[in-house]
């Protein structure tokens, strides 16, 4: 049994920028300042966004956390709202139903996911790219940890939990768009995929050394034939 699990901004779907024009309003309202225009998001849990920018702008931790939650329900309520507007082209990129079809026809691969963002916010960019979140059935997101290295344990302990397997950390394969997709896997030897449909180029995200790397997923055979090898 291998364990794919896939982040979601970058690597399934496009958002036009939906998540970080809540999160800007959520941190306007709770801060007073959307914290630093030039700052990337990308390959970022959702809370780490929050203490990053807060951070720069002079915040303390003590103040960071006591405005945390209130923060998110806000970041939720206005993503809701930016992702049932009109002018938000939700884009899933090509390849992705296919490569979930071919990996659910297979009774030794289960379909997961492991993103930066928190659990509601995940499920509703899904739902906006005509994915169904029931689909993925071991998962961690950002709102079980902070840190995002933290986050291949959680998808292993839940594995065991969910599945009735004791599963090792190279029966996880993590297929993810940045440096940060790749590097999160070493510390339980989990296997990484790239692929160059965020802002990372193929070379950039090879020098993280990856098991493989693909422009897009559109090669669904290409694709499985390296989940088979990792």
């Amino acid at each position: 049994m291998k364990i794919v699990l896939f982040d979601i901004d970058g690597t399934i779907l496009w958002s036009d920028g939906a998540g970080r024009r809540a999160m800007q309003r959520a941190l306007t309202t709770a801060f007073g300042s959307s914290g630093s225009p030039h700052y990337r998001y990308d390959g970022k849990t959702d809370m780490q966004i929050v203490r990053d920018l807060m951070r720069l702008e002079g915040h303390e931790d003590a103040v960071i956390d006591a405005r945390m939650n209130v923060l998110l329900d806000d970041y939720v309520s206005g993503l809701h709202e930016e992702l049932e507007t009109r002018s938000t082209q939700v884009h899933r990129f090509d390849g992705v139903l296919e490569l979930l079809d071919a990996l659910e026809a297979r009774p030794d691969r289960t379909l997961g996911l492991l993103t930066g963002n928190i659990e509601v916010g995940a499920r509703a960019k899904l739902r906006a790219a005509g994915i169904d979140p029931s689909r993925f059935t071991v998962c961690a997101f950002g709102s079980d940890h902070e840190v995002r290295g933290e986050l291949p344990a959680i998808a292993q302990r839940r594995a065991k939990e969910q599945l009735g397997l004791q599963v090792g950390g190279d029966a996880l394969v993590i297929i993810g768009d940045t440096p940060a997709d790749i590097d999160c896997t070493r510390a339980i030897g989990a296997r990484a995929i790239a692929v160059a449909t965020g802002r990372y180029s193929v070379e950039e995200l090879a020098r993280h050394d990856p098991v493989a790397v693909f422009p897009d997923l559109c090669d669904t055979a290409a694709v499985m034939r390296a989940i088979d090898a990792a």
